[in-house]
């Protein structure tokens, strides 16, 4: 049977904004200020994905620091001080991520799953006009667990399907790092990864990776997946290969692609 997409749930930093590296800066600042060090190769290797909360909690837990709910709560806001004066000063959303949304709005309902705060996300989609192009948005206030839980797509989906009726094999889920894929793949989504945060190689969870969000087909998205295909010649969409490091990072991984390891399934990896 084939699948025909009705809705897109996107993840917001590293997906439709370029934040990640500020979210990153930030962490570390914030963490200096508490005396505390953390690389960029430990961030993107054990924090990346996380909430504020979930960040901070397990870095004091790494450095064998206990931390009470008031401090990780000032923690959290000082950081979403910081962040928004970011994106009041930055453009986080290029024109043609801007433009895969508004093209996208015409052909699928919209929604974001996110571990980010309601009040970052809305912020910068009001600046670039794109708040209202979302049905819906579920954000870290919204769930008691944030990713790699399924917490995030399982409320959004709910968020969706409360709306009009949508079953989860016509949602697509897209994300750009291992702890997104597997909050979506355990809650019963499609998943594509795309490869602007981390290496291909790391994404292989996904059921299909895309070097970036605007050059996806999403038309192809769908046709790959019914068929079982991963690679196309002539598409941007393909398997996992090696050595496709990001400007604020890399991320090594001796993880071999195979065609087993994109799956044409919309159950859990």
């Amino acid at each position: 049977m084939g699948v025909r997409f009705k809705a897109l749930i996107l993840d917001f930093d590293g997906v439709l904004a370029d934040t990640e590296p500020t979210h990153m800066r930030l962490f570390q600042r914030v963490l200096a200020e508490e005396k505390l060090l953390l690389n960029d190769d430990e961030y993107l290797r054990r924090y990346l994905g996380l909430t504020d909360r979930a960040c901070f909690s397990a870095v004091y837990r790494a450095y064998g620091r206990s931390i009470s709910s008031e401090h990780l709560d000032a923690l959290v806001t000082r950081k979403s001080r910081y962040m928004l004066e970011a994106i009041r000063t930055d453009v986080f959303v290029s024109d043609t991520v801007r433009s895969f949304v508004l093209d996208a709005a015409e052909h699928y309902r919209l929604a974001i799953a996110s571990g980010a705060l309601r009040e970052e996300i809305e912020l910068c989609l009001d600046r670039i006009g794109l708040l209202d192009v979302f049905e819906h948005i579920t954000a870290a206030q919204d769930v008691l667990r944030g990713k790699p839980f399924p917490d995030p797509y399982v409320h959004c989906f709910a968020a969706l399907a409360s709306g009009q009726m949508i079953a989860t094999d016509e949602c697509l889920a897209i994300e750009d790092t291992p702890t997104g894929i597997r909050a979506a793949k355990a809650a019963g989504l499609y998943c594509v990864g795309i490869a602007t945060t981390v290496v291909p190689d790391a994404l292989t969870l996904a059921d299909i990776v895309a070097l970036s969000l605007e050059k996806m087909d999403l038309g192809h998205v769908a046709r790959r997946l019914i068929g079982g295909a991963c690679r196309s010649p002539e598409s941007d969409i393909q398997m996992p290969h090696l050595g496709f490091l990001r400007s604020f990072g890399g991320w090594e991984s001796n993880r071999p692609a195979s065609e087993a390891q994109c799956r044409n399934s919309s159950q859990p990896i």
